[in-house]
């Protein structure tokens, strides 16, 4: 609770504590006893004026100030009009005094308006939370010192220093130095992340060992941090279309219920049907409970808490608008590579022959391989745990788009696909398993084969499972790669459809097929990370980015952003949107049923305005309590 805050509660709490006070004597008849008939109503009036004033004067110079600006329908005019009026009943003599409605109207008001206060404060942390990831400065070496600068003033190349404790300003590649760093920040994971020489870094995490040098690869005002605080800045913008109709709802709902009090206060005395004191009250209680704060407040409050929860997480969502479509998303699009898998090259599989030793064949090939800076050229030697002594190694020869030949401890290793084995003269035969098969020779003689294939992250099974619990109807992977690659990933994850051997522009007609396909409230969200997925995540309803490690036109292009490329943080995306949207209707419906109720019940005459006070603060705090549970979400459930 912020300074602001506390001089407002105890305000409050002072206010709350003389109108005990004055209740307690008035209740109790000291008032009548020491000033006698009438003089204990004017004496009520007076004292139930102190606690009015001091709870409630600035929403009367709030209400004045916007009547002179022509803005005058708002929840301070109506609690304005309706607590003055409940002072005023003192001059009809014929009716009970209401000062203490009056006051208790404005105390538990500015109560509610407290309440509220403090929830959008909390929902706001856990948003701006993430803003702390901003680095204040960057370390750069001069003359052997290090000197603080802004980083804004570092140049793509520069080499920064990170000492422990500091947050990394600006993403680079680490050229000394060996540390753990912490990335909670950004992707809500908890275990430390070990970087060496040679490992890309992104700004935002904080550096937890060993002092880091890094070569910065983009400006700071591209760097990831950056552009989360961008998105984070900007989510506010770009409202839900429940929140749109609420606000324009609000709009037009107060003046016309301050019409419709003013007509039930003076139009039924007018033609006889009661005294004016009656229908005055009446039409002040309509007031008091017509008050819409309960929506006004509840409704943003819940998108911003799903919002804030998401953010925990390391899921950027850019607007309410997408948090809600998210929660109507029936179909859910993946690209394969780097999406549902690791999209790097590792070894699977190692099947020698029967005269053949597996270590031996590993070792054959990644010698053979020591020179190529091939995907599947480094994944052989990542498998490879021996050191490659290259002193062994002679007469390497490139066979482009078939393989490699070399000469290893003065023996010819061919080490490629069937086609280079075909041109050597060498029997080969196929293999069961699904991947890119790379057959390995020694002296013309088959010693065996190799299957290296692009790993299905861990998490990606779960994932589908997870979407098709959660009532996805279609899990679908669009993919450039071969059929039978494609396939096989579909059947493992147990995914609905597949489409592979597709172009960047065959996976936009794809969508929009699938698009074309959608009925009802039912929508498309398309999961993709690279530069290619840009289209594609723009033209679906909703466009997921898996953002760490994924390009910068992903980023840009799509609509909710995972910030630590787990494809199971979807499912927990569209539970957290979800279970927003359920508490957005639990309060629209609540607020709505409880005021029409009680608006009846003023009509009638059957309402007075202490159940016009619950009708009012009372929903408003069970609404925003309500919504505070969008900021609630667990590290394996929303």
């Amino acid at each position: 609770m912020n300074k602001k805050q506390k001089r407002w509660r105890n305000r409050i709490i002072l206010a709350l504590a003389i109108f005990a006070v004055v209740f307690a004597l008035e209740e109790l008849g000291a008032l009548t006893a020491v000033f006698g008939t009438p003089g204990d109503v004017y004496a009520s009036f007076v004292l139930f004026l102190v606690p009015y004033l001091i709870a409630g004067y600035d929403v009367l110079i709030k209400a004045a100030r916007n009547i002179r600006r022509g803005q005058a329908f708002d929840e301070c005019f109506l609690m304005t009009v309706a607590t003055i009026g409940a002072f005023a009943m003192v001059f009809f003599p014929d009716t009970d005094p209401h000062m203490a409605e009056g006051a208790a109207v404005m105390l538990f008001y500015q109560v509610g308006e407290l309440f509220q206060s403090y929830a959008v404060g909390q929902s706001r942390k856990s948003i701006s939370a993430m803003m702390d990831i901003a680095p204040d400065y960057a370390n750069i070496e001069q003359d052997g010192q290090l000197v603080e600068v802004d980083p804004d003033e570092v140049q793509v190349g520069d080499i920064i220093v990170v000492k422990p404790g500091e947050r990394v300003p600006i993403d680079g590649v680490v050229t000394e130095g060996v540390s753990q760093l912490d990335t909670a920040a950004l992707t809500g994971e908890s275990v430390p992340r070990h970087v060496e020489p040679g490992a890309d870094i992104i700004s935002g995490c904080i550096n937890m060992t060993g002092i880091l040098h890094i070569r910065t690869t983009k400006p700071f005002g591209e760097s990831t941090v950056s552009r989360i605080l961008e998105l984070v800045e900007n989510a506010s913008e770009k409202k839900a279309r429940t929140e749109n109709f609420i606000t324009r709802f609000a709009r037009w709902y107060t003046p016309l219920v301050t019409g419709a009090a003013a007509l039930l206060a003076v139009v039924p005395p007018l033609l006889g049907m009661g005294s004016w004191s009656d229908w005055i009250l009446r039409g002040l209680t309509f007031l008091v409970v017509s008050c819409p704060c309960a929506l006004v407040i509840s409704v943003p409050l819940s998108f911003f808490g799903g919002i804030g929860g998401a953010s925990k997480l390391g899921i950027l969502v850019k607007g309410s608008n997408y948090l809600e479509l998210l929660a109507h998303v029936d179909t859910v699009v993946f690209d394969k590579t780097g999406t549902l898998t690791d999209g790097t090259f590792s070894v699977v599989a190692i099947h020698p022959e029967a005269d053949a030793d597996a270590d031996a064949l590993l070792s054959a090939a990644a010698h053979a391989e020591a020179f190529s800076d091939h995907p599947i050229a480094v994944s052989v030697r990542e498998a490879y745990r021996g050191a490659i002594d290259r002193a062994r190694i002679a007469e390497v020869v490139e066979e482009s788009g078939h393989g490699v030949s070399a000469l290893v401890d003065g023996r010819r290793v061919l080490v490629g696909n069937d086609k280079l084995m075909a041109e050597h003269g060498t029997a080969w035969h196929d293999c069961d398993l699904t991947g890119t098969v790379l057959h390995v020779s020694i002296d013309g003689a088959y010693a065996g084969h190799i299957v290296i294939a692009d790993v299905v992250k861990e998490d990606a099974a779960q994932t589908i499972r997870d979407l098709h619990a959660a009532g996805v109807r279609r899990c679908v992977m669009l993919t450039g790669d071969r059929a039978d690659v494609a396939e096989a990933v579909g059947r493992e994850l147990g995914l609905d459809e597949v489409h592979a051997q597709l172009l960047p522009q065959d996976k936009v007609e794809a969508v929009e097929r699938l698009l074309a396909e959608e009925r009802g409230e039912g929508r498309l969200a398309f999961v993709g990370d690279g530069i290619n997925d840009a289209p594609v995540l723009t033209r679906a309803d909703v466009g997921v980015a898996m953002g760490a490690m994924g390009s910068d036109a992903a980023i840009e292009a799509a609509d909710v952003v995972l910030m630590d490329d787990k494809p199971s943080n979807i499912a927990r995306a569209m539970r957290i949107a979800r279970k927003t949207m359920r508490i957005v209707w639990q309060n629209i419906v609540f607020a709505l049923g409880v005021k029409v109720l009680i608006l009846v019940l003023a009509a009638l005459g059957l309402a007075n305005m202490w159940l016009a006070v619950f009708g009012d603060v009372g929903v408003a705090v069970i609404a925003i309590l309500n919504a505070m549970r969008a900021m609630r979400v667990g590290a394996d459930r929303a």
